[in-house]
């Protein structure tokens, strides 16, 4: 690590009490050296979403997804058993699979074809006779953790020091009542942002303190008098009661009793209303950019009026989406100020902003 780099990570105080606390400096937002820590401390050493449960349920089926630059490939071999791979050949670095998901009796690579079994074993080498100093048994793809909790299929990439069970409590235990596992994938949008994969997660973090100002729809749905913020080892989660709203649109489509807002360290978000689930992932894609992915499920998928609602529905968020945008675009422009560094937190509103960012420099300093 840099001189220049440890002083811009010693230049947080994550020890500070809310009240006194203010946010990460304005550099890490932009700064390549804290990036390429990001992706390897950060990224590459926690539990990360990768995908749906459902992609991978049946033996041959796999999927893919790239997470802070690294590719990464999941697969359910004839066995039965679920495996992750780092998704490079060992040939040439192409990558092994290119389709989002699918089917398989064996992973190929269509550069050179060399050719993988659902173990990552490497199986075949065309035109490869001659080498000398080559096993095939030398050269599997390399694997890394891989675990499922429910609808959401999660990978490590490094060493975890925790299961994911425990990494997600109380995650499971405090949704089991929402009826989660019941719940139906009904479709994906995706999004590319231009600012840094933080801002996204700041605005998502702010205890719904740009609700009023961003999302006026949004925000006649939601009780903000009894809007609270929740914190835990390795997430938070916001909760709203809901009241009728003004806006027809969105009272048709956010109904029960809460809204429950679930962030998991360090960029998956899913919101939970009565039958309904939207998960948001954020993946970078370098300082000043980042992909976000948006899945819905809903309790019924294939009736008329189901599908009507659950159009309704992704309508709904797809506009609160764009809202977000906008501001997370602006935000990064203004962090590039030379006026800005740092700013403060609401006391009322945003601990869980202020508790995402302590979570960050710790695992930035190891």
């Amino acid at each position: 690590m840099s001189p220049r780099l440890t002083e811009l990570l010693n230049a947080y105080d994550d020890t500070l009490p809310l009240s006194k606390a203010r946010t990460i400096p304005s550099a890490w937002y932009f700064d390549p050296e804290l990036y390429d820590l990001e992706c390897s401390k950060v990224f590459g050493n926690t539990w990360i979403y990768a995908g749906r449960s459902e992609q991978v349920r049946e033996r041959g089926s796999y999927l893919t997804i790239e997470v802070a630059g690294q590719p990464i490939l999941v697969s359910r071999d004839d066995h039965g058993v679920l495996h992750a791979f780092h998704n490079a050949c060992r040939h040439k670095a192409a990558q092994v699979m290119n389709e989002p998901c699918g089917r398989a009796d064996k992973l190929r690579c269509r550069y050179h074809g060399w050719t993988y079994n659902l173990q990552g074993q490497l199986i075949g080498t065309p035109e490869f006779a001659g080498v000398e100093d080559f096993r095939k048994e030398d050269y599997f793809l390399p694997a890394m953790a891989v675990d499922t909790h429910g609808p959401f299929v999660f990978v490590h990439l490094g060493n975890p020091k925790q299961s994911l069970a425990e990494f997600l409590a109380p995650f499971p235990e405090m949704t089991a009542s929402l009826g989660v596992e019941q719940l139906h994938f009904a479709g994906r949008r995706e999004y590319v942002l231009e600012c840094n994969w933080k801002v996204f997660v700041d605005n998502y973090q702010d205890g719904g303190y740009h609700v009023n100002t961003v999302h006026p729809g949004l925000s006649g749905a939601l009780d903000y008098a009894k809007y609270r913020t929740e914190l835990f080892a390795n997430s938070t989660v916001q909760i709203s009661p809901l009241k009728p709203s003004d806006d027809p649109t969105v009272a048709k489509v956010r109904t029960g009793t809460h809204a429950y807002y679930w962030w998991i360290f360090p960029n998956l978000m899913v919101n939970l209303y009565q039958g309904v689930m939207d998960i948001n992932v954020t993946l970078p894609l370098g300082t000043d950019r980042c992909r976000v992915l948006f899945d819905f499920y809903f309790l019924d998928v294939s009736s008329p009026a189901a599908k009507k609602f659950n159009e309704e529905s992704i309508a709904v968020a797809h506009q609160v989406q764009l809202e977000d945008i906008s501001v997370c675009d602006e935000v990064q422009r203004g962090l590039r100020s030379r006026s800005y560094d740092t700013g403060r937190f609401s006391v009322k509103r945003e601990a869980g902003a202020y508790y995402y960012h302590q979570l960050l420099a710790r695992a930035l300093r190891g």
